[in-house]
């Protein structure tokens, strides 16, 4: 268990002097508490011998006043230096989780449900501060109360102390016992609510196919089974400290017990005074927190281990693309150059891409056609890095792609997806999203190339429309082309539309492909597309079948070869539109 804390190690140096002045404070308050049962032992032993004056208990009254105010401060200023550290770390953990996240590969992200990340980022986090915290302070308190306790105890009269206090080593024990039970039960906690968060975040995010099929009661189902699932774990975790709080409670008053039977004769025999009996009876109702916090100590590390064991996992695991020792740092321009690339997912699997080889100068557009299945994703994504080219397969103006830092290669690409994601947020800032400064006269240019600006007047506020979840609100050609606006506002050496119009009508995507070849002069583009309208537009137009490049040339050079799968495509295609128009 204790592992699992390496990774707060530095937390706790850096916060070091608040610990250190919080648990000052609340050894102060834990001496001003032991003080108080001999006030009233004395109090107790001047009333029994009858012959007290007012003034002695006003006096011993107004002490107890005094300390029971410096308790109160005492109090206050622990929990200020202790919870709010660990208020510190759990706030500086989060952090470094989300950006540790924030580097890793989209790998990590097919293997982890973004219900199990978001769980592990809050309720994991929770469980990490009560342990920095109140898990801490009992167990210092406990710690300290319990022997301070017992060293009065049996100095003041250790026969009748060691006879009370046979039952407390039963309480370790106990707390052995129920602490590996507690741990594994909050794991399983942990893991049904990580299930429970997968279900709400996929249910919301799909909401429109949720409700396109009717399977609302299908996720209502699986939602309150898991829900029912979750409770049903909660509820085991809570029978063990249903049974643990009554075994300490029950315990504690067969201390009680001796001491009354034990005491009582020691008063009848003159060995102890009734004051000291009263005295002893309030510090075993003391002790009775040592040992309830012990097992509250126990329950809490084990929660925080059990969280920390998670987070763990995600912070141990390093993104399999980095940026190379050395890395050049100068964003890459010039040509684009594949020299017999060959890349597989899986060592063993098909091969996605087979030995392809191109050359694209800058300035130039490069066509992609093909099959589902055929490479056109790989090609493109080993050009940024998303997944790694073999070393001197893939060259940005002479230089291979692993040797560029990873940011700086990043930051010559403009991503167009066919699935485009949007903030919620408004119109405007998801096309500024990469452009805060982007000057209004530019920002009505991008905006009138992607075709967007006509559809303003019809949004209920304009630019400053939010747009909801993932663009909730927008058709999907109105989404793509807000992502190509955005892309656009960042002037990025490469454009890279991944079958980005295909959601777009053949009108109005002959217009923006005409106005947007005419911006990027001068700039590389490569345009992904099933549609040979769309393709006839580049210098360079690759046919993928099967990894393989079967063709490549211009839009002219391809159709005039009959047999071809692009002449057969654009026959197809040209069928189609006859169709659609009733020809």
């Amino acid at each position: 268990m204790l592992k699992q804390f390496k990774t707060v190690l530095p937390y706790f140096r850096k916060y070091a002097s608040r610990y250190i002045l919080g648990f000052l404070c609340l050894i102060v308050v834990d001496g001003a508490q032991l003080i108080i049962p001999q006030f009233i032992r004395r109090a107790i032993d001047l009333v029994s011998e009858g012959s007290f004056q007012l003034r002695d208990i006003l006096s011993i009254s107004l002490a107890m006043v005094g300390i029971a105010a410096c308790i109160s401060l005492g109090r206050f200023l622990w929990r200020f230096f202790i919870h709010g550290s660990s208020r510190r770390i759990e706030v500086e953990m989060r952090d470094r989780l989300f950006d540790h996240l924030l580097q890793l590969s989209g790998t990590f992200y097919q293997a982890n449900k973004t219900g199990d990340i978001m769980a592990k980022a809050t309720n994991d986090m929770g469980a990490i501060r009560q342990a920095m915290g109140m898990g801490l302070v009992t167990f210092v308190d406990g710690t300290f109360m319990a022997l301070a306790i017992l060293v009065i105890m049996i100095a003041q009269n250790p026969g009748t102390a060691l006879l009370t206090i046979i039952p407390l080593p039963l309480v370790t024990i106990l707390m052995i016992f129920f602490g590996t039970m507690v741990g594994k039960r909050f794991e399983r906690v942990q893991a049904i609510y990580s299930r429970l968060s997968e279900i709400a975040q996929e249910t919301m995010a799909g909401i429109r196919v949720v409700k396109a099929f009717v399977k609302e009661e299908k996720f209502a189902q699986d939602f309150s089974a898991s829900n029912d699932e979750y409770r049903d774990a909660s509820m085991s975790l809570v029978k063990v400290f249903g049974l643990f709080f009554p075994l300490i409670a029950f315990l504690s008053g067969l201390t009680t017990l001796i001491l009354l039977l034990a005491g009582g004769k020691a008063v009848l025999a003159n060995r102890m005074s009734p004051g000291d009996i009263v005295a002893m009876l309030a510090y075993l109702q003391m002790l009775v927190w040592p040992m309830i916090g012990a097992g509250f100590t126990v329950n809490t590390l084990q929660r925080g281990a059990a969280s920390l064991k998670r987070v763990n996992e995600v912070l141990d695991t390093m993104p399999d693309i980095v940026s190379a020792p050395g890395a050049y740092g100068d964003i890459p321009e010039g040509d684009i150059e594949f020299s017999s690339l060959s890349f597989s997912y899986a060592p063993s699997g098909k091969p996605a891409l087979q030995d392809v080889s191109f050359l694209l100068p800058r300035g130039s557009t490069l066509g992609i056609l093909g099959r589902v299945g055929s490479g056109k994703s790989t090609l493109i994504r080993v050009l940024p890095r998303l997944i790694d080219p073999p070393h001197g397969s893939v060259r940005i103006g002479g230089r291979d792609v692993c040797e560029y830092d990873l940011a700086s290669l990043r930051r010559a690409f403009g991503f167009v997806p066919q699935d485009s994601f949007l903030f919620s947020d408004s119109i405007q800032a998801n096309i500024l999203y990469g452009r805060r400064d982007l000057d209004p006269g530019r920002f009505a240019q991008v905006a009138a190339i992607a075709a967007i600006d006509r559809d303003v007047a019809d949004f209920p506020e304009g630019w400053a429309t939010v747009v909801g979840e993932k663009g909730l609100t927008l058709s999907g050609g109105q989404k793509q082309r807000v992502a190509l606006a955005r892309a656009l506002a960042m002037d990025p050496e490469i454009l890279v539309l991944d079958d980005a119009l295909s959601a777009v009508d053949a009108e109005t995507e002959d217009r923006i492909l005409s106005a947007l070849i005419e911006e990027r002069r001068g700039r590389t583009n490569i345009i992904v597309s099933h549609r040979v309208s769309t393709l006839r537009h580049a210098d360079l137009i690759l046919v993928l079948e099967e990894g393989r490049v079967s063709q490549r040339g211009s839009h002219e050079e391809l159709l005039s070869d009959s047999k071809g799968f692009y002449a057969e495509i654009a026959r197809l295609q040209e069928l189609e539109r006859v169709a659609e128009r009733g020809e």
